[in-house]
């Protein structure tokens, strides 16, 4: 892949798109991230429906906060993630595994797939791991810091090690989230009640498929060559990249 100015625009803001998606799955909403969420700007007419339904519904929210904000959103990712106030306790879980096992049961093989992933990557486990490692907060965030170092070796010029990061990214989205990331969006869309959730299921899984054209795109050229190599229609190993081991996945 060349170096392009256009490129590397959005190299930086997949970064801010990554971090934002994770940390709202990644635990309830707070009254600092609140704040950071009301100063953004909502894109409109992306081109992409379920992004544009996703910024609009996260516009709605944002737009009518009141006192109770914090507590209606708080009551709503318990609601839709944990299953409180659920008949059956059913909501939307937010692990790879009960998505794609047969029994629906955390932990399968999903988890030891991505866990061999991010410490190819380098990337150490921290506490926040006990959520378990294809959590889809976690699977963003490694996201996120492939995202940042496509971005950083942009700059820097270093094209190969860009590419390097970014056909990392493509495997895993192959591989990992946009093989249930619809089944999840779906189940959010299901139990939500505030638009925050719905918005995030929406805006999630409509920017994962655009990021998705995004690498396919500036990635032409290497992934002829991979097909090329490992066979036409045949997947490349997983975390092939070099990484260091100071980066962490949440």
């Amino acid at each position: 892949m060349a170096k392009d100015m256009t490129v590397s625009a959005i190299l930086d803001s997949r970064v801010s798109t990554y971090s934002m998606l994770a940390r709202l799955f990644r635990c309830e909403l707070d009254a600092e991230y609140l704040a950071k969420l009301r100063r953004m700007r909502c894109p409109v007419n992306t081109g992409n429906a379920d992004v544009d339904a996703g910024y609009k519904l996260l516009h709605s929210f944002l737009s009518h906060t009141w006192e109770r904000t914090l507590e209606d959103a708080s009551r709503d990712y318990l609601r839709v993630f944990i299953g409180s106030n659920t008949t059956g306790h059913a909501a939307a879980y937010p692990n790879e595994s009960v998505h794609t096992s047969a029994d629906r049961l955390i932990m399968q093989d999903a988890r030891d797939e991505v866990l061999a992933v991010y410490r190819a990557a380098g990337l150490e486990s921290s506490d926040l791991w006990k959520a378990g490692e294809d959590h889809i907060a976690c699977e963003l965030e490694y996201m996120q810091v492939m995202s940042e170092r496509a971005a950083k070796a942009c700059k820097a010029g270093d094209m190969a090690t860009t590419a390097t990061a970014l056909m990392a990214q493509h495997h895993f989205l192959d591989d990992h989230l946009l093989g249930w990331i619809g089944f999840l969006a779906d189940a959010m869309l299901e139990f939500a009640q505030t638009d925050l959730y719905r918005g995030l299921a929406h805006l999630t899984r409509g920017f994962l498929a655009e990021d998705k054209a995004f690498l396919d795109e500036v990635l032409a050229e290497e992934l002829e060559v991979e097909a090329q190599l490992h066979g036409e229609g045949a997947p490349a190993a997983e975390g092939d990249e070099p990484a260091p081991a100071e980066d962490q996945v949440a």
